[in-house]
């Protein structure tokens, strides 16, 4: 009888030790831990993954009057991607007696000439471009100034930084400059 006493006595004591104590508020709150050392802030920055292709190519009969192009395996473009096409418009002497500067012009582009409207045009998918010509007259009659050798640049950006309200397309150097890219990152095909 003392050993089941001595038992029973222990269960009761182990069952007291084991139970919580009635719920109330909680105890006061620790010290905070020292805040660490602030880093060095680095520059804000975007992410964009623009691109800049620049072709050349002749607008004849047999080509029907258009340059396809399709991108190669190493140019990466989405379906999402805004796709802009510039045409070197002209060249002008530099007044500091440097090279001369290309003038570039955003796709579409119209020029009047004797015969009607000339319009330089382009179309697009993620996988190529079309770049072609549209007249009111008949396109044999163009002179080979029109039509030979014409260079292109295509500029591939994401949609989301094509729809900045500051983003201006028309100007290439400064959608080159917002892109990071400068002449020698320019991929040249077929030159």
């Amino acid at each position: 009888m003392q050993k089941l006493k001595l038992l029973l006595g222990s269960l009761v004591a182990l069952a007291v030790i084991s139970c919580e104590g009635p719920a109330g508020p909680p105890g006061p709150p620790g010290f905070d831990g020292l805040d660490g050392l602030n880093g060095i802030d680095g520059a804000d920055g975007i992410n964009i993954l623009g691109q800049v292709l620049e072709i050349q190519g002749t607008f004849d009969a047999n080509n029907n009057y258009s340059i396809f192009y399709e991108f190669p395996s190493t140019v990466e473009v989405f379906e999402s991607d805004a796709v802009f096409v510039y045409l070197l418009w002209e060249q002008v002497d530099d007044p500091n007696g440097g090279d001369p500067i290309d003038v570039w012009r955003l796709l579409p582009q119209t020029r009047i000439l004797d015969q009607g409207l000339l319009q330089y045009n382009f179309d697009h998918t993620f996988l190529d471009v079309s770049i072609f010509l549209e007249s009111d007259f008949d396109l044999a009659t163009l002179l080979p100034a029109d039509t030979d050798d014409q260079v292109f640049r295509i500029v591939i950006v994401p949609t989301e930084f094509s729809e900045d309200p500051n983003f201006d397309p028309t100007n290439l150097n400064a959608v080159m400059d917002e892109i990071n890219m400068g002449e020698d990152d320019i991929q040249r095909i077929g030159f």
